[in-house]
């Protein structure tokens, strides 16, 4: 048996190199944890009518994601840090957006991202306002990637929401540069969402069509119900009964595609001008009908004849090889690159550096370029606009979705043509 006093002696022993050992011991756990990530909150139809569009932006950014996360995260003084892409389903409900913004903030994320519906835009720039008013140790910032009512950065506009994406009056601009060319366009049709997006697209066409194209009639103008409407035929047969020549639509999602597939179905030639008719199922629910004759405004098509949009492009469809997934979109990938250049130049997460460092971004990807403007927090970048043809047509390498019809770009704006002026005065912290 060991003597009382040699035991003692020996534990003693053990307790100092404990002692001793404890800092690097500590020193080796700490180094195993993984830097925090910086969470990204992406507040989104998720379920519900629009759910397609949800999905589809998660994609969009999760590549974005990725690619930050693959060389390295972003570069900060203490280290590294990957981010982190949560989603949260507002289900198409301005209220379930707000419970989804509390529920992120409780999570820890001070990026906001969201864009399929300017009135849900709207709401989080509202509350968001208060909120970083309220409690300034809890400020969240707000990147929009599609919400494209103009009033968000005009009269509306806010320090913490920055918009990647051209503003309606943009986008109906782009299209102008079209029309103005269209001689045989004598009447027109216009359709939209009922809500604040819809409502400025009409309004902008009315009357951006009366100051470059007087001598197009207006046959038609009227709002519906978004998300609500199943059958778009009573819609077709009203277009088809008005001699219109063209339609006129901000339409996204399902109110999109059954509006064009009725307007097939009932015997519709005429064109249709349209933001989103490239995607989400339009192309091949409009079919034939649509060759020559659909037409869409983006800031960027696959077809855009570069070495670099080409490999951009492969590499989203290698990433997302099925063709329901094909739904890409480069400014929210700018969007991303944006937000990473803004905290490495901030030196920090804090909500007011990364927003006054925004501010400044300016960021290329693939060949695609565009910058922030400080004074309304508008993205400025190249648009184009393109025509449905089929695939392997002239400038139609890529079809959409695997629908064998893709979009011909037939017009490119420059940042500086496709910019335009704001109203926006900007309160900003002190």
């Amino acid at each position: 048996m060991t003597p009382p006093f040699i035991w003692r002696r020996q534990a003693l022993k053990f307790a100092a190199l404990a002692l001793c050992a404890s800092p690097f011991a500590a020193l080796a756990q700490t180094s195993s944890v993984p830097p925090a990530p910086i969470r990204l909150a992406l507040i989104e139809s998720m379920s519900g009518p629009f759910a397609n569009t949800g999905e589809a932006v998660f994609r969009n950014l999760l590549w974005a994601v990725e690619r930050v996360n693959a060389r390295g995260g972003v570069k900060l003084p203490g280290g590294a840090r990957p981010l982190q892409l949560d989603r949260y389903d507002s289900k198409g409900q301005n209220e379930e957006a707000l419970s989804a913004l509390r529920a992120a903030m409780d999570d820890g994320a001070r990026i906001v991202l969201q864009g399929n519906s300017s009135a849900t835009a709207a709401a989080l720039v509202d509350a968001i306002d208060k909120n970083n008013e309220r409690d300034p140790a809890r400020r969240v910032i707000f990147l929009n990637y599609a919400a494209v009512d103009p009033v968000l950065t005009n009269e509306r506009c806010s320090f913490w929401h920055f918009r990647f994406d051209a503003h309606a009056d943009m986008r109906v601009a782009a299209l102008m540069d079209v029309v103005k060319d269209d001689a045989a366009l004598k009447r027109a049709y216009l359709i939209g969402q009922d809500y604040s997006f819809g409502q400025s697209v009409l309004r902008e066409v009315r009357r951006q069509l009366g100051v470059q194209r007087p001598d197009v009639e207006i046959v038609g103008d009227e709002l519906h119900p978004m998300g609500k409407v199943k059958d778009f035929a009573p819609y077709a047969t009203k277009i088809l009964a008005s001699g219109a020549q063209a339609v006129f639509t901000g339409n996204w999602g399902n109110d999109l595609t059954l509006l064009v597939k009725a307007a097939r179905e009932a015997g519709f030639n005429g064109s249709f001008y349209t933001f989103y008719g490239n995607a989400l199922g339009a192309p091949a629910a409009i079919g034939d009908a649509g060759i020559g004759r659909v037409v869409a405004v983006a800031d960027w098509l696959p077809n855009v004849q570069t070495a670099q949009s080409e490999a951009f492009y492969r590499a989203f469809r290698a990433r997302f090889p099925k063709p329901a997934d094909d739904y890409v979109h480069m400014r929210m990938q700018l969007l991303v690159e944006s937000l990473a250049q803004a905290v490495e130049r901030a030196g920090s997460v804090d909500a007011v550096a990364v927003a006054r460092a925004l501010e400044q971004a300016d960021v290329s990807l693939y060949g695609q370029r565009g910058r922030m403007r400080a004074a309304d927090h508008q993205f400025q970048q190249q648009l184009v606009v393109g025509v449905m043809d089929r695939q392997g047509k002239p400038g139609v390498q890529f079809d959409v979705e695997g629908s064998g019809y893709g979009f011909r770009v037939i017009k490119t704006i420059a940042p500086e043509r496709a910019e335009l002026p704001t109203s926006c005065k900007m309160k900003r912290p002190s």
